[in-house]
């Protein structure tokens, strides 16, 4: 890579960090730039999940406090996030390259639509109910456990809006704050990509330039990303989300 092609890795990093903590697509924006820099498809894929590791952390740090106020469902989302994405992993390896370029837009399309549409079906299930509305969920039941874990597959698969995907399975599995919905969504990103990483580590080809540029810019994006989400407003974070969710499927399809 030449002087301006590493910088560029670094400033993608540091915008993933920043997508990871806020609107949950960062391989959207730094996968791209890999494969323009001239690595190939699976390698890009493997050495930005690896890169985007420590910027999902300095992420789930920033958002210490939320992830505290349910430390049980922080537990089941990291682990359900982390024993999907080593299938996902595995399966990343040993499918063809075009099985995921064909899957991919379709299902961040599906997801981002969910969350946009999260209030109005709240509303309505809340009508339905009438003067006896059911009692918050703050914990999550089985179904909406196995969502998390296929979750948990797609982020060690490919990677890119697994973030939003928790969002709608949060969403819609619980009565959580939207902020502790985020909160875990960037978790769930650290789990899958954690995993994914060791994986990736032993059995597949990565970058190591691209790693660590990534890294450098992540780890810094992750933090600050969190600081920014904090303050937010929910609807704004939440048309943000949709919109890049529907850019990114149209990029990608």
């Amino acid at each position: 890579m030449t002087g301006l092609e590493q910088l560029a890795v670094v400033a993608a990093g540091l915008g993933a960090g920043i997508m990871t903590s806020t609107v949950g697509v960062a391989s959207l924006l730094s996968f791209p730039v890999l494969v323009a820099v001239g690595l190939p498809p699976v390698v890009a894929n493997a050495s930005n999940t690896v890169g985007l590791t420590p910027g999902g952390l300095s992420g789930a740090f920033g958002y210490r406090r939320e992830l505290r106020e349910h430390p049980v469902v922080t537990t089941v989302v990291i682990l359900t996030c982390a024993i999907g994405a080593i299938a996902g992993a595995i399966l990343l390896i040993a499918l063809p390259p075009e099985v995921f370029e064909q899957i991919v837009p379709w299902l961040i399309l599906f997801t981002c639509l969910l969350v946009g549409a999260q209030p109005t079906i709240r509303k309505w299930v809340r009508r339905r109910h009438g003067d006896t509305p059911p009692a918050p969920r703050t914990h999550m039941s089985p179904v909406t456990t196995g969502f998390a874990a296929l979750t948990g597959v797609y982020g060690g698969y490919f990677g890119a809006g697994s973030g939003v995907m928790m969002m709608a399975v949060l969403g819609f599995g619980t009565d959580l704050e939207f902020r502790i919905v985020n909160a875990l969504k960037t978790l769930a990103v650290v789990a899958s990509n954690v995993v994914a990483s060791v994986i990736f580590l032993f059995i597949a080809e990565l970058n190591w330039t691209a790693v660590l540029l990534l890294a450098a810019g992540s780890v810094v994006g992750g933090y600050v990303g969190a600081r920014i989400g904090n303050y937010l407003p929910p609807t704004l974070l939440r048309v943000l989300i949709v919109l890049t969710g529907i850019v990114a499927a149209i990029y990608l399809s």
